[in-house]
């Protein structure tokens, strides 16, 4: 308290304050304590170092325990010291909170993370348990899977886990490590079903591990789940690692609605882990981030059913008080200080831009450059193309300068050929042997923070990028450019071949009031009805069905056509085909219906500036085209944003500029505005345009005017993260994230809902008959346009926006299935649509059961005694984890869709001892006859339950080797093909 009565009568800055009053204790005493006194000062002021200073603890150092709690022999500190360092390290925290306080009166320039890191890590340790410093021997994996299933107990409280026994576990396999602790404690705590056996360990995979923070009475309890399997990281775990992050799911409190007059309540439950982080043992993880990933519909209409949020909030490891923890990349940095290194987010002009920004971290993605190879690169800022008028003069639209270029850069050809040749949100897929016409990126150098799309240029030197003010999200700081940056060139996105294009029931209505007839989409419908009833008659139509829905069981159902089983000889196959057609007819309903001579396709400008404001250049399969175009961008909702365009070839484009890769759309640079921005309010920074070369939508689509944003963007005024000290920033971050996730906003799926019901009524007969209801209609429908548009740019701009009451509707069309408000039968073309697909259900029920029979070559196998027990033991061990996973509504339909591929997983690294088949070193014949002894177990189980659904497990597990045989047991040739190239043949992609 005599330090601190100096520290208050001096009135002068004191940068790091725990390090001071270390200093002062140290200067002030006649002898060394049990903290050791600081190195020797020089340039002493009246207040002592004005340099950070790191107090020395290194006596206050844990000593390890026997099991019996009686102090190792080999002990070099004297039990006095010890126990002087523990009680050191006890007010620790009462000198931390007084610190703080004092920090926050005089204001201080650098005022989060006032404690030094190693003055935390080493008052961690010397507070320990002799359990938590065993677990410090042990591998995070390890250690994280102990408190997955201690399910929020402190490991004191655990009997099992003394000292020597969690030393035992050091040498132990993983698979042998998760039976034991789980037989050991974990079956006490944690349901069966949240078991983590046999993961899939792969490095070249992410690992991501889970914390729910949960309010339980009145205590708050950590629970850590996981770690669960990804293909792709993002670009914070590249950097830290995977097991330095926490993703933290921030629980609802039960008698609490999520409205914002309870935001209050969740801030005082929940606030303290801002303050003080999530301790994971003697890992210290704080609040980082977070980034809403939408499903904005889902939660409107599962309403309180339980569900995943998508609101995710990242946490990331600052300190630790094991020694196996250090090196680390983040040592000693406050989190200010670790956003920094990421990109120069303190330059953010407002709060909701900070937010917004750094959330770019997060992006799943491949890296094309690391720090490294950017090292090398030639990074070139270009101005923006401004719109001009006809007069040459900049177009001024609210006080900002309108551009043609928003949002997209240029690439040398050298650098694209580094980009593998197919990926999307950062996963690689099918590949060819070009370079990508046209990436989506992320860039991070030297504090700055680049999103946009990158053009290939040919004309360009040898490792060279080009980007412009557009795409610079975060600017960097000149005083911070000597400092430690986490640079590189990460690809989202690339110009794919485009998938099959489907409309929406936006996308129909807008093309019906253009003039397009109902007769036609009543004909796209009756067409695809066909199209998909053919799937159990011809083995090409099967093979299109199975392709088109290949995500849903990887493909399964396509390699069993191409061994050669039919769908007539399979009753899962059948049954596969079935529910992929049902899923077909739903989207049928809700409007998603194929259509021919259309694609999605990603924009970008012309790099010529020879287009004209009309024109386009499409570069597709077999080429530019040429002729009219319909362009339209997802979600557009104003009459004017379908466009009727001229693709024009541009000559040498190839040759000269972009080279030989396909799969792009190209917009003008001239014109008094962006047609990106006229469509949808959109730009280049990967955005994907609708594309259609349709022959009827051509000759009957009249367009209207564009949209134009009437009134001028909201003004309010913003927080500024300058404004703001350390700790109130991140307290107000913490604020801003939770009343993201507990008061989630609505207002697009309002405004698009409101605006869909009065285009239906604009549709029908009934109004069209009065100019005055058109034009009342047609009012409402541009004001909620506009609430539309503002409201997706919202997370950015910080404004709030809502529905006005005026603009809302009381009763919904038939079609939309809103069972909880006052309907009505509608006569417009969506409802048409929607009669008759539902029309196609409800003959689709009449269909006879599916028969349930076996195929000859997996049940004439003769299985061992002991291999058929074997597998009938871990079939009944999976329906116990399968049938858990639907009691008591414990998991929502989200985690349901997570976990089970992991439990397939688990059974595939049983049979084959690898991941996959082609992957195994067992002989065939024994992973044969393996095989063949899951498919009778199965079948005769779902023979006798009468269930076809049943026979999915051996198809999920042992498919691909099922298949491999009944291909040699049919015989004749086999010819060796890509997988990609068969499905690119059968897919429907044009």
């Amino acid at each position: 308290m005599r330090v601190l009565q100096k520290i208050g009568a001096s009135k002068q800055p004191i940068r790091n304050l725990s390090a001071y009053i270390q200093w002062m204790a140290n200067h002030n005493a006649s002898q060394d304590a049990a903290c050791a006194s600081s190195s020797s000062q020089q340039g002493e002021s009246a207040l002592g170092p004005t340099l950070k200073i790191e107090p020395d603890v290194s006596s206050a150092r844990v000593v390890p325990l026997h099991s019996n709690g009686s102090p190792a022999q080999k002990v070099s500190i004297p039990n006095l010291m010890w126990d002087i360092a523990k009680r050191l390290c006890q007010i620790l925290s009462l000198v931390w909170d007084i610190a703080k306080r004092l920090c926050q009166i005089v204001s201080l320039p650098r005022i989060v993370g006032v404690q030094t890191s190693l003055t935390l890590t080493r008052s961690l340790r010397a507070t320990a348990s002799p359990q938590m410093v065993a677990l410090g021997a042990l591998e995070f994996d390890k250690v994280f899977m102990i408190y997955v299933y201690l399910a929020g107990k402190k490991i004191e409280d655990v009997s099992e886990l003394h000292e020597e026994y969690i030393r035992s576990l050091h040498s132990m396999q993983m698979e042998r490590f998760e039976s034991d602790i789980w037989h050991k404690f974990g079956h006490k705590f944690i349901a069966e079903t949240d078991r983590r056996k046999n993961l899939d360990w792969d490095p070249s995979k992410a690992s991501v591990y889970h914390c729910n923070i949960e309010k339980a009475d009145d205590s708050v309890v950590t629970i850590f789940k996981g770690p669960y399997r990804e293909k792709k990281r993002n670009k914070l775990q590249k950097v830290v690692g995977d097991d330095n992050v926490l993703i933290v799911n921030f629980s609802d409190i039960l008698g609490h609605r999520n409205v914002g007059d309870n935001i209050d309540t969740y801030y005082s439950s929940y606030i303290q882990f801002a303050k003080d982080g999530i301790m994971l043992g003697l890992r210290r993880y704080r609040f980082l981030t977070y980034k809403d990933g939408g499903k904005e519909k889902k939660r409107k209409k599962e309403g309180n059913q339980k569900f995943s949020s998508s609101v995710k909030c990242y946490f990331v490891r600052t300190e630790s008080g094991w020694d196996r923890d250090e090196p680390y990349i983040l040592s000693s940095r406050t989190i200010d200080e670790i956003r920094k290194m990421f990109m120069h987010i303190h330059t953010a002009p407002t709060v909701a831009k900070y937010v917004s920004r750094f959330s770019l971290v997060l992006s799943k993605t491949t890296t094309l450059l690391d720090a490294n190879g950017l090292s090398s690169v030639k990074v070139i800022t270009m101005d923006d193309v401004p719109c001009k008028d006809k007069r040459g003069n900049i177009i001024i639209n609210h006080g900002e300068a309108l551009i043609h270029t928003d949002g997209t850069g240029l690439i040398s050809e050298d650098l694209a050929k580094k980009c593998p040749s197919s990926v999307f949100n950062g996963n690689l897929s099918r590949t060819n042997d070009l370079q990508p016409l046209l990436m989506q990126i992320r860039m991070f150098y030297d504090g700055l923070a680049v999103k946009g799309t990158l053009l290939v240029d040919r004309r360009l030197h040898c490792g060279t990028i080009v980007i412009r003010p557009s795409m610079i999200k975060v600017t960097p700081d000149p005083n911070l450019l000597d400092g430690q940056s986490f640079n590189s060139l990460e690809i989202v996105a690339i110009s794919n071949r485009p998938r099959r294009a489907y409309t929406n029931r936006f996308l129909i209505t807008l093309l019906n009031y253009g003039g397009v007839p109902v007769d036609y989409f009543l004909e796209l419908l009756g067409k695809a009805r066909k199209d998909v009833e053919k799937a159990f008659h011809q083995t090409s139509d099967s093979l299109e069905v199975a392709y088109n829905h290949a995500y849903k069981d990887d493909s399964m159902s396509a390699r069993m056509i191409l061994s050669g089983i039919k769908p007539e000889d399979d009753a899962y196959l059948q049954y596969q085909l079935s529910e992929m057609i049902r899923e077909e007819r739903e989207g049928m309903k809700l409007g998603r219906i194929p259509i021919d001579d259309s694609y999605y396709l990603m924009g970008t400008t012309d790099p010529t500036g020879t287009l004209k404001p009309n024109e386009v250049c499409v570069i597709h399969e077999n080429g530019q085209l040429s002729g009219d175009v319909l362009v339209y961008k997802n979600p557009g909702l104003h009459f004017g944003d379908i466009h009727v365009l001229t693709a024009t070839h541009i000559p040498d484009l190839e040759r000269k500029i972009v080279g030989f890769s396909k799969y792009c759309i190209l917009f003008p640079i001239t014109g008094p505005r962006s047609l990106a921005h006229e469509i949808a309010s959109s730009d280049f920074d990967g955005d994907l345009y609708f594309i259609s070369r349709n022959p009827q939508l051509l000759e009957h689509f009249r367009p209207s005017k564009a949209w134009v944003q009437r009134n001028p963007p909201k003004k309010t005024e913003q927080k500024k993260p300058q404004d703001f000290n350390g700790p109130e920033l991140e307290s107000l971050l913490f604020h801003e994230f939770l009343e993201t996730r507990f008061t989630p906003s609505y207002v697009k799926s309002t405004a698009a809902d409101c605006w869909l019901v009065h285009m239906d009524q604009l549709l029908t007969s009934e109004v069209q008959e009065s100019q005055h209801e058109q034009e009342m209609i047609k009012t409402k429908m541009l004001d909620l346009v506009d609430i539309y548009y503002e409201a997706l740019d919202a997370p950015k701009t910080g404004n709030k926006i809502d529905v006005p009451r005026a603009l809302r509707v009381k009763e919904y069309p038939h079609y939309m299935e809103r069972e909880k408000f006052p309907s009505y039968h509608s006569s417009s073309v969506l409802g048409k649509i929607y009669n008759e697909a539902k029309a196609m259900d409800e003959q689709s029920e009449n269909i006879p059961a599916i028969n349930i029979s076996v195929l000859s070559c997996f049940t004439e196998e003769v299985v061992t005694k002991e291999c058929r027990e074997q597998w009938e033991s871990r079939y009944k061990e999976y329906r116990r984890e399968s049938s858990a996973l639907y009691d008591d509504g414990k998991y929502s339909k989200e985690e349901r869709n997570s976990r089970f591929p992991e439990i397939y997983q688990k059974y595939r690294r049983m049979l084959y001892h690898a991941d996959e088949f082609n992957n195994s070193r067992r002989s065939c014949n024994e992973v044969f006859g393996e095989a063949c002894a899951i498919y009778q177990i199965v079948y005769e189980y779902a023979l006798q339950q009468k269930n076809v659904r049943l026979c999915g497990f051996v198809w999920k597990v042992a498919g691909r080797a099922l298949c491999e045989l009944h291909a040699i047991k049919r015989g004749g040739e086999t010819v060796l093909c890509s997988h990609s190239v068969l499905r690119d043949a059968f897919k429907k992609n044009r």
